[in-house]
């Protein structure tokens, strides 16, 4: 059930308008995603997938599964660690999911959605980041 309540609120979403505060854009970048321990040590395997867009404070990340074994990556209070492989650099970032959804086979492919909240990235990282999202 809680699968067709996050479809219903998607749906409103997209009904509704955007709420967001800061520019999105639709770009596909690599990206490895482990789930951090309470140190910021990765606790998972990274699970390879790609962006569906970015902007300076978040990303939409497109993973073939929610869980690494026994691990929710999707959950409450869970930091993930992201390595973006951009054009021209390769950051890494952690951040906190906001929300995620399962994704039908209409053009997407099979696999979940997740919307993460950027929390931390170094300035070094930022800084390329930041670049490549003015090129956009």
């Amino acid at each position: 059930m809680p699968e067709r309540l996050r479809a219903i609120a998607s749906r409103l979403r997209r009904l509704v308008g955007e709420r967001r505060r800061h520019q999105r854009y639709k770009v596909r970048l690599a990206a490895s995603v482990v789930l951090l321990g309470p140190k910021g040590e990765a606790v998972t395997k990274p699970l390879e997938g790609h962006t569906r867009d970015v902007s300076a404070c978040g990303l939409a990340l497109v993973l073939p599964a929610v869980r690494v074994g026994d691990r929710y990556l999707a959950g409450e209070e869970q930091t993930l660690g992201v390595t973006l492989r951009l054009p021209a650099a390769t950051v890494r970032l952690r951040g906190t999911p906001a929300r995620y959804e399962r994704l039908d086979d209409e053009g997407a492919g099979a696999g979940y959605l997740i919307g993460l909240r950027i929390t931390e990235m170094d300035e070094r990282d930022r800084a390329a980041f930041d670049e490549y999202l003015k090129s956009k």
